[in-house]
């Protein structure tokens, strides 16, 4: 595979934990072509935990990487304090370019500042929905959603939300097997749709009730065959009503929805890993037909099952 230079890009007031997750997912493996380096504008940056990072490579590394991600930032003032005009250029040579470009939580504002963002569909933490909005008209903000994915520019949520959009680049990259390998690793889950809300109220269950993890694991091993909203809170022990309260609660989705995104995973690891015919991947993945099969991969991936598997069997 060619190597795929990824150059993370701090920030004076980075968050360690955004800088870390594409650290850690983007690291090199022997299934990936990664190649990372972390940048910033001196031999040190400081964080927003007290303590300072090395840095390996300056502001030439992100103008020759393939993919920059800017993870989120706190200088400590409100607004975000812009980044300097030297940092600015660089992300807009990197767009003009053709060069990914991504961001966690308020990364976005970097991206935003240095007109990255014009035109597009972006999002950030939802603390600073608001301030995005309001700074940068230009910018369509997405409000409820874990990332937004427009095309070679990304922009994530809050803070945990860039383990999803990094394992959705990953999956793009590389298919579905290698992106639920790297989640394993991480305890993560593997796929979590960009357009789920990032902003749950309640994600901790109730005094007296328990976790829904053991009906969604049921369901997990059961994607060939009818499940409805019925019986999963037949398996959960709850009506359907107090079922959909808590899915939503725990999961950020509708349990429909979560089936989908469940059953299109299995369909893309079987064509990986399979020579099974379309029609049997969409029975074994209890999408039913290849026609819809076909249908739902257009919609969520804009490509065919064959072609998916043409571009990940190896």
């Amino acid at each position: 595979m060619t190597t795929h230079r990824v150059a993370i890009l701090a920030l004076d007031g980075v968050t360690p934990l955004d800088l870390a997750i594409p650290a850690q997912i983007f690291n090199a493996r022997p299934e990936t072509p990664y190649e990372t380096t972390v940048c910033g504008l001196g031999p040190k940056v400081a964080t927003t935990a007290g303590f300072s990072l090395d840095t390996e490579g300056g502001l030439d590394h992100v103008r020759a990487a393939d993919t920059v991600i800017v993870p989120g930032y706190e200088p400590g003032s409100e607004p975000l304090v812009r980044p300097t005009d030297e940092v600015l250029d660089a992300l807009a040579q990197a767009r003009d370019q053709g060069r990914r470009v991504v961001s966690i939580c308020t990364g976005a504002f970097a991206l935003a500042a240095a007109g990255v963002l014009d035109g597009l569909h972006a999002t950030t933490h939802w603390l600073h929905i608001d301030e995005l909005e309001r700074d940068f008209p230009s910018v369509t903000v997405d409000r409820d959603v874990l990332y937004v994915d427009e095309g070679d520019v990304l922009t994530s949520a809050g803070v945990c939300c860039g383990i999803d959009l990094c394992l959705h680049l990953v999956r793009r990259d590389l298919g579905a097997i290698v992106a639920n390998r790297i989640a394993r690793g991480l305890v993560a889950a593997p796929h979590r749709d960009g357009g789920q809300a990032q902003y749950v109220p309640a994600p901790v269950a109730e005094a007296g009730q328990t976790s829904l993890s053991e009906t969604r694991g049921w369901a997990l091993g059961r994607l060939d065959e009818p499940l409805t909203l019925r019986a999963l809170a037949r398996h959960a022990g709850v009506s359907p009503r107090t079922f959909m309260r808590r899915f939503a609660a725990e999961t950020g989705t509708t349990p429909l929805q979560w089936l989908l995104g469940a059953r299109l995973g299995k369909a893309r690891e079987l064509l990986e890993t399979t020579d099974h015919s379309v029609d049997q991947v969409a029975r074994d993945c209890g999408l039913g037909t290849a026609a819809n099969l076909r249908l739902h991969f257009r919609r969520t991936l804009d490509t065919t099952p064959t072609a998916y598997r043409r571009t990940f069997t190896r």
